[in-house]
């Protein structure tokens, strides 16, 4: 898949998101390069490995260029080697709300405590139903970018949140 990706993200509330999912996966993910807001990112999600190149953002986070490409395991082992220190584990819930599909990260290791949820959207302007579980919106605030977490962990910072942020 190339083209544009257009998303918004939320921290998640409760549990209630892995009641309601239809699928779930574990994902471990590096990153070969994470620099002004651009990424080479390589990932395994259950027995399908991928590596992703993503543009930074003109708009606030809201929306940027993706290209990725299904590689095999094996590849993505050899390429694992030469990532920057920060592995981003986590399992991925998919939970279908109306006509979208919302993909919630439930992470661990050093990010443990973190659930962001995102869903992707056809235009920047696109109107979706929020399920009860969306708390705030973090899109484009570069802390909940997987990239920043593999190298800031959630666990350095999560209490210096805001209020509001905070669950």
């Amino acid at each position: 898949m190339s083209g544009l990706e257009i998303e918004r993200k939320f921290l998640i509330l409760g549990d209630d998101y892995k009641r309601q999912s239809f699928s779930s996966s574990r994902i471990i993910q590096g990153y070969i390069c994470r620099d002004h807001g651009r990424t080479v990112r390589v990932r395994r999600r259950g027995d399908k490995a991928y590596l992703t190149i993503k543009s930074s953002s003109e708009d606030g986070g809201l929306s940027r260029y993706e290209f990725e490409k299904e590689i095999t395991i094996d590849e993505a082992d050899h390429l694992f080697k030469i990532c920057e220190p920060g592995i981003v584990d986590k399992i991925r819930y998919l939970v279908r709300c109306g006509s979208h599909i919302f993909e919630i990260d439930e992470f661990y290791g050093a990010n443990e405590g973190l659930v962001l949820g995102e869903v992707e959207l056809g235009s920047v302007d696109e109107e979706f139903e929020k399920p009860d579980f969306l708390g705030v919106e973090v899109t484009g605030d570069h802390r909940f970018y997987n990239s920043y977490l593999s190298r800031n962990p959630f666990s350095l910072w999560k209490d210096a949140l805001p209020k509001e942020f905070q669950k």
